[in-house]
């Protein structure tokens, strides 16, 4: 039988009680990156319109950045920028980055915080909206850094011919990263 917590409200629980917790916790935290790996999947298919899915999009993105010697940080950021479409269609960068929060450095968590909002530069104009939203972060570090990654890796991430790497290439990566917490009041768990 699985051992369990011995408490049904949270202010009776014991010292004994968080240790069966932190052990439990330990073995989900580990599996994290399966599961987003298995969220990524759930991009697969889904154009919304463009050349290519969601799912190759993240992968030419993260593809772009390897190939131009990002260190695994950046690829990981590169990779899940646009994880959150699925269940944050109107604020996709902030469910990416709550996911990040924890594993990356801040000017990266930065990037793909602000990236819809350089993004939107490529086509604001088209749907009669100001594409130059980007332009209340000039002269701050994060600017160039979210400008050349929207330029170089998400940008030109939508073509069909492209080379893309498969999600299997980039999921040591993605263990690798989230296997060290930063920033997070629950890394003394690990």
């Amino acid at each position: 039988m699985e051992q369990r917590a011995n408490f049904r409200d949270m202010q009776l629980s014991t010292a004994d009680d968080w240790k069966i917790i932190s052990e439990k916790f330990q073995t989900y935290a580990t599996a994290l990156p399966e599961r987003v790996i298995n969220h990524l999947r759930l991009l697969e298919g889904d154009c919304g319109g463009f050349p290519v899915d969601r799912l190759t999009h993240s992968l030419q993105t993260a593809t772009r950045a390897l190939r131009d010697g990002r260190d695994e940080e950046y690829v990981v950021c590169a990779l899940l920028h646009d994880i959150g479409d699925s269940l944050g269609s109107y604020n996709h960068p902030d469910i990416a980055s709550a996911i990040l929060r924890p594993f990356v450095r801040p000017d990266y968590l930065a990037m793909v915080e602000k990236h819809g909002i350089f993004q939107s530069y490529y086509f604001f104009h088209h749907l009669g909206l100001d594409r130059n939203l980007r332009d209340q972060f000039f002269g701050q570090p994060i600017y160039d850094l979210t400008l050349e990654f929207c330029e170089k890796y998400d940008a030109p991430a939508f073509d069909p011919d492209y080379d893309t790497l498969p999600l299997d290439s980039f999921i040591p990566m993605l263990h690798s990263v989230m296997s060290q917490p930063k920033n997070s009041i629950y890394k003394w768990l690990r």
